[in-house]
């Protein structure tokens, strides 16, 4: 499938994958010589310099954290996992939040998250009176048991 994008930067880099195996391509941030540091706890939102062109609201974009960055350095989405819709063609930036006890500072040009194309069901929501039922029932966290 083929991807239009647009670099809204200087210094931004096309989305690539890391491996031919990878699902997702990595976004590099796009910041000051400097960098960002983002002191323990505290949030930023990280320009990438990409916008994209999706072909049509079948398909979505997500945005997840890099792994080694999370486990590594405490650095996680903070929005979960972003959600770029077919019809935004804004700039791509990655809300990042600092979940260890250290400060970390963002290098420009580093891979900060991974970018996800995937397809998207359009639901048609129908109110009810009533669900059907199933074994589960209302039944969530954690009570369907521990192992």
């Amino acid at each position: 499938m083929q991807i239009k994008i647009k670099l809204v930067r200087d210094g931004a880099q096309m989305p690539r994958y890391a491996t031919n195996g990878a699902a997702a391509a990595d976004l590099c941030a796009v910041c000051a010589d400097e960098g960002i540091t983002l002191e323990a706890g505290a949030r930023a939102l990280v320009p990438t310099g990409v916008a994209i062109e999706l072909p049509s609201a079948e398909y979505a974009a997500f945005i997840y954290a890099r792994s080694g960055l999370a486990v590594k350095r405490g650095l996680a989405l903070s929005n979960g996992v972003g959600v770029i819709d077919s019809d935004y063609r804004g700039e791509i930036s990655v809300g990042l939040v600092n979940l260890s006890t250290e400060p970390y500072t963002i290098q420009n040009g580093e891979r900060i998250a991974q970018m996800c194309i995937q397809p998207v069901i359009i639901a048609d929501f129908t109110a009810a009176d009533d669900l059907s039922s199933t074994t589960r029932g209302a039944g969530g966290f954690g009570s369907t048991g521990k192992v």
